[in-house]
């Protein structure tokens, strides 16, 4: 058995991959070692230093590399050594290994599919929020994703947020934006965690007051909600602890007037409409005005 130290970067990986083909070592004989104390806990044998680089050369797709980068981020006990067993493949003539008909390549499917789909909750379900320190970030945040995407899908808000600074959190790593450059920690700092984890109460009520408006209680789908928003994530949002409230009030009547309860309580005209095949009362969807 052959053991493959690294530091836990894909880069890392890739470096000690190439060295492995490069030596002829096939995918069962290799057990891998990240610096982080991640180990492919389903290879077996005695770690051996890693072996030394070889001059033969080893091409492969580079779809191949973009396809193992993403999947690379994808957080299970044997991340790296699927990996290595579809590298492998694929430079021997089996390019099957990439596609998701093979049984390698099924797995790899599903672990891109569940990367994508973390990097768009991070999008949908991160709350920015002003600091609460002086001559910190202008914002900050806290999220808790299941994949390791925080860096690679955080430029999506710094195409967004103009010039103002802002931290995001996790409890492993961490992307500052100074406003001109982002800065990523793989192990978040304490600090910035502390920051994170305590915004400003404005903040918190701005996000309680949009989103009590604009839930819409006439449309609740208990099934569809949680599928779409799971629950996980609630905990962190600033909505969060409203959510449960906002469900019963629907269930209590708010979703007969088809409105949140404080605006089902202004005076105006009445109007019917069908949801589905419920045909739902509002009271106060035309206010009465001054003639």
């Amino acid at each position: 058995m052959h053991s493959a130290r690294f530091d836990g970067s894909f880069a890392g990986w890739r470096q000690a991959a190439r060295e492995l083909l490069q030596q002829g070592v096939s995918a069962d004989q290799v057990t891998w070692y990240s610096h982080d104390g991640e180990t492919d806990l389903f290879a077996a044998g005695t770690p051996c230093a890693t072996p030394h680089p070889a001059t033969t050369t080893i091409k492969v797709p580079r779809q191949l590399l973009d396809l193992l980068e993403s999947a690379a981020r994808y957080r299970c006990a044997d991340r790296w050594s699927l990996l290595y067993r579809v590298l492998w493949r694929v430079s021997h003539g089996d390019r099957s290994a990439m596609l998701a008909g093979d049984a390698d390549g099924s797995e790899l499917h599903k672990r891109l599919k569940a990367v994508r789909r973390e990097a768009h909750h991070l999008h949908a379900f991160l709350r920015f929020q002003p600091c609460a320190v002086e001559n910190g970030p202008d914002f900050v945040a806290w999220h808790e994703p299941a994949h390791d995407i925080l860096h690679s899908a955080s430029g999506h808000f710094a195409e967004r947020m103009g010039q103002h600074s802002w931290l995001i959190a996790t409890p492993q790593d961490g992307v500052y934006w100074d406003g001109q450059r982002l800065h990523h920690q793989q192990h978040c700092p304490q600090e910035w965690q502390q920051l994170a984890q305590a915004p400003g109460d404005e903040g918190q009520q701005l996000w309680l007051a949009y989103y009590g408006s604009t839930f819409n209680p006439a449309r609740l789908n208990r099934s569809v909600l949680e599928n779409n928003m799971p629950v996980r994530f609630w905990k962190n949002l600033p909505e969060g602890p409203l959510i449960p409230q906002l469900m019963s009030q629907a269930r209590a009547g708010a979703q007969r007037d088809g409105q949140a309860q404080a605006v089902a309580q202004r005076s105006g005209k009445s109007i019917r409409y069908r949801t589905g095949s419920d045909e739902v009362l509002s009271g106060s969807a035309a206010p009465d005005l001054p003639r």
